[in-house]
């Protein structure tokens, strides 16, 4: 069995892989596979851009006959803040540009969020993760990790948004978990275990034996 992730993200890909080394199953990026997504994520929930990223490869490779045991799995997720009615999102990629930096994406957000008490800095980063077999049919799963926006940017792990989100259970930012903590109790980390497990039950994954 062949997965393929339809992304360009190192970091996630670490995650991913970690996940799923117990599978029998060979897991490959876009890059591994020399392929790039040009989808625009016009969708207005995590589901729907998950959605139109399993479409836009499954639509380069099946009909090229290069669809044989294979799935793609894509997710699409963010930073979902309470006191800024679930922004930034959907949009948590492109909030403030694509292309800006995530220190500058997070000292604005912590800017926003100055005066905002403890009790109402409830945040969730939410995962949607959707998967496409050869015959085209499709899987979903979503979960999200709870925590609150921290008052300073903490720790050098992770990516994206991990310096500002606050796990109180854990007394620390997800930036200054190890990979090995994050991908345990992780939004993504969550819902890769379920989709793995769904797909298990497809009859489509099998444990690795060792």
């Amino acid at each position: 069995m062949r997965i393929i992730f339809a992304t360009g993200n190192a970091g996630k890909m670490r995650e991913i892989r970690d996940i799923l080394a117990d599978v029998d199953a060979e897991v490959f990026s876009l890059k591994d596979m020399g392929l790039r997504s040009e989808a625009d994520e016009t969708g207005e929930t995590f589901a729907e851009n998950a959605l139109i990223k399993i479409r836009e490869i499954y639509d380069i490779l099946q009909p090229a006959g290069n669809m044989k045991d294979t799935v793609i799995m894509a997710d699409d997720s963010g930073l979902c803040i309470d006191a800024l009615d679930g922004a930034p999102g959907v949009h948590s990629a492109r909030y403030m540009g694509h292309d800006t930096d995530y220190k500058i994406k997070n000292q604005a957000i912590l800017d926003l969020m100055k005066d905002v008490p403890v009790e109402k800095r409830g945040a969730g980063f939410v995962c949607h993760i959707s998967a496409i077999d050869e015959k085209g049919r499709v899987y979903d799963a979503e979960g999200e990790m709870r925590g609150r926006i921290a008052y300073e940017s903490r720790g050098k792990e992770g990516f994206g948004y991990d310096p500002i989100f606050y796990l109180p259970e854990m007394g620390r930012t997800s930036g200054e978990l190890s990979e090995e903590e994050k991908n345990r109790i992780s939004h993504r980390g969550k819902v890769l275990r379920m989709m793995k497990a769904i797909l298990k039950d497809e009859g489509l994954l099998r444990e690795r034996v060792h």
